[in-house]
């Protein structure tokens, strides 16, 4: 499958793993990249020299593009700009923020930039800034989300800006695939079903909880309180999450509850208290499989799929 993101990226599939927080280092990262995608390493909020170490293991397992996914109001934000062009990273994705006061710098060094944008305003803005492609992730999505589903999303994007939109949010198979082509999409980040990978270092307890999860069990935090609204499975932790906004709680003291909830989640696989960050795609997501084995089946069966309807059709 060719498109402006497999030409932009230097890959054979047109595919991102989305940069989740504690989840995506570089033994995942570099799985996905050997498998024909883009790999991320998430930023985070780490200490930036263990992001250069993270990189400079990832160089160590693949000589493909991979990426970095940098938190523009996480602390280590100025730091994380600079090691990415030290390092010679290939992409960088962000999120959180506005990243046109390094885009000068990233673009210098080659780096191909991607922001991740929950609404048309944003990525008109990013498109402006000099963003080389953009990521339109819908509500669907695990962790942190907006408030537009990826099927009303994408399409206003891509109507709106010219330079390619990758789609993401609610994708896990062909099907997903396919329909985020229909879109207008050139390409899509996935996140969840790599959660339930051969290479991803999560605990055995977090792949377990994706692997088993149905339609209805992700439920959403901080919305209530109107802090930052984030998707996860639902557990004990979700309950008392909810409950205490519900009765009135502060931004300032869901916060403090949500602390060490996902290092709990990825590190321990602590059911009761850790926040398991997953999208409502997790429902689909059934087996345990290589990081090449998911994008050669997405991309397989969402290839036929676009094949088959252009042919239904007579086209």
């Amino acid at each position: 499958m060719k498109t402006r993101i497999t030409e932009l990226l230097g890959v054979q599939y047109p595919a991102l793993q989305g940069g989740m927080a504690w989840v995506a280092e570089s033994t995942l990262a570099a799985a996905v990249s050997n498998a024909g995608g883009v790999g991320l390493i998430a930023g985070g909020s780490a200490p930036a020299e263990v992001i250069r170490e993270e990189i400079r293991k990832a160089k160590a397992l693949t000589d493909k593009p991979f990426g970095v996914n940098i938190m523009l109001m996480s602390p280590n934000t100025e730091e994380l700009a600079k090691i990415v062009v030290e390092e010679g990273v290939a992409v960088v994705t962000t999120g959180a923020g506005n990243p046109g006061k390094y885009m000068e710098a990233w673009k210098a060094a080659g780096i191909k930039v991607i922001p991740v944008v929950p609404s048309v305003n944003l990525a008109k803005r990013m498109e402006r800034a000099g963003a080389d492609a953009v990521i339109a992730e819908g509500c669907e999505s695990g962790g942190h989300i907006g408030q537009t589903t990826t099927m009303c999303l994408v399409p206003q994007v891509v109507d709106a800006v010219s330079i390619p939109v990758i789609a993401a949010g609610g994708i896990a198979d062909g099907r997903g695939l396919a329909a985020a082509m229909m879109l207008g999409a050139e390409g899509v980040q996935m996140g969840t079903v790599f959660l339930a990978s051969e290479e991803c270092q999560i605990h055995e307890n977090y792949k377990d909880l994706v692997l088993k999860a149905k339609d209805t069990d992700s439920a959403v935090t901080g919305q209530i309180c109107g802090g930052a609204a984030v998707r996860q499975i639902k557990n004990r932790y979700t309950k008392k999450v909810i409950e205490q906004e519900r009765g009135g709680a502060t931004f300032e003291q869901i916060e403090n509850l949500t602390i060490g909830s996902l290092r709990r989640a990825v590190k321990d696989g602590d059911l009761e208290n850790g926040s398991f960050m997953a999208g409502q795609i997790a429902g689909m997501v059934n087996e345990l499989r290589p990081c090449e084995k998911i994008l050669r089946d997405i991309f397989s069966e969402g290839e036929e799929l676009l094949k088959a309807r252009a042919a239904a059709l007579g086209l």
